[in-house]
């Protein structure tokens, strides 16, 4: 997928796929991810989720790219210990991870990505609680 390709939305029209820059508050850690310019969120409300606002944009590995701060990244897993929660260790924000429901991608933080790109933000609750029972709501790629 290169930038300006089509990409469908699931009843949202067409989008283009973009080049988003993002990362945390201190600026140490930076990544791009690929994803349509009118992006599909889930926002969970899990233990950890509801307590860091984060709202998923899942991606496969391929459109991802770190392109700096490997090294000021930290690991907290919990429960099954199968997600890798990735926290800046400089300002502890968590703008991307690799979650348990795609541990062949990551989940990031469309709070986390720069202005500029996204045209739309369409949001989803998902009730990450209960995970188990609704962990196949989930987008797959």
């Amino acid at each position: 997928m290169g930038h300006g390709a089509a990409f469908g939305t699931g009843g949202l029209g067409r989008a283009l796929v973009t080049l988003h820059l993002g990362g945390c508050h201190c600026g140490r850690v930076r990544f791009e991810v690929e994803a349509p310019d009118e992006l599909q969120v889930s926002e969970c409300n899990c233990s950890i989720c509801r307590l860091t606002g984060f709202l998923h944009l899942l991606v496969a590995r391929p459109q991802f790219k770190l392109l700096r701060g490997a090294d000021d990244l930290v690991t907290y897993t919990f429960n099954t210990g199968v997600a890798r929660h990735l926290f800046c260790r400089v300002c502890g924000i968590k703008s991307f991870y690799v979650p348990r429901s795609h541990p062949d991608g990551y989940s990031v933080n469309a709070r986390c990505l720069e202005a500029g790109t996204v045209r739309a933000l369409h949001v989803q609750p998902f009730d990450g609680a209960n995970w188990e029972q609704h962990v196949a709501e989930l987008p797959r790629w």
